[in-house]
């Protein structure tokens, strides 16, 4: 059995209490965006823990960095690794520390052997919908010609743009509002791709699987009737001798 590695070792470890960490994350993105009435207190603390639960995905990365037998080969396979952890220190906003956040999770998602294609599309779809709502919704409530002034506005929005349907009942009037759109619009439609291509490699699957069955049935029925071909040579063979020898 192959021996695991310090680095491997490490992510194991450190893979759920980084998923527990995420999960915080985003309820100390949302408690402030939600609650309109939250103070200056409570924003603050809840700041802390998003840049808190960064530091940790940081100081990750550098300890896998550290553990890895090839450091050069690491950083150029886990580039946008590095990237999610240098994001927010070039400008900090909280959108890029959401999109760190979410970038740095889902790479580590990818490491679990034992987490489904399926899992890791709807967990996409639910963080991308729950962030693209409170982003778009902490960016356009205080516009004076936005119009998603609510969290079940910002909720259909996202819906609906994430699905390209685009109603136009709602859409945002700001800069950062019209990035976020784009960026779900791309994300909605790279996981519609990514869904449509596991239907159809599962097809495609179980369409050669039912060929293999009916290949391996055909050649069982050939070999068969082979062998009753040569059994009735032998049944002849043997009813001419017994002829003969009468």
């Amino acid at each position: 059995m192959k021996e695991q590695s310090a680095q491997e070792r490490w992510e194991h470890l450190t893979q759920r209490p980084l998923m527990a960490l995420a999960v915080v994350f985003a309820v100390a993105y949302a408690v402030p965006i939600v609650d309109d009435a939250a103070g200056q207190s409570l924003t603050t603390v809840c700041t802390a823990i998003e840049w808190a639960v960064w530091g940790a995905f940081a100081a990750d990365y550098l300890v896998r960095l550290s553990l890895s037998r090839d450091r050069r080969r690491f950083v150029r396979k886990h580039w946008l690794d590095l990237g999610a952890v240098v994001l927010p220190l070039i400008q900090p906003l909280r959108l890029l520390r959401v999109v760190a956040t979410l970038l740095l999770v889902q790479r580590r998602a990818r490491m679990a052997s034992q987490i489904r294609l399926t899992t890791y599309v709807a967990g996409a779809v639910v963080g991308l919908l729950m962030f693209g709502s409170l982003a778009v919704l902490s960016a356009e409530r205080d516009s004076p010609d936005g119009n998603i002034r609510t969290l079940g506005d910002a909720v259909w929005w996202s819906f609906t743009t994430m699905t390209t349907v685009g109603y136009g009942d709602h859409a945002p009037t700001t800069g950062l509002g019209r990035i976020i759109a784009v960026g779900l619009m791309l994300s909605g439609i790279a996981l519609l791709g990514v869904v449509t291509a596991n239907i159809a490699a599962w097809f495609i699957a179980r369409f050669e699987k039912d060929d293999v069955e009916e290949r391996l049935q055909t050649e069982a029925i050939v070999a068969l009737t082979e062998e009753v071909k040569a059994l009735r040579a032998q049944v002849t063979a043997l009813q001419e001798q017994h002829s003969i020898r009468q």
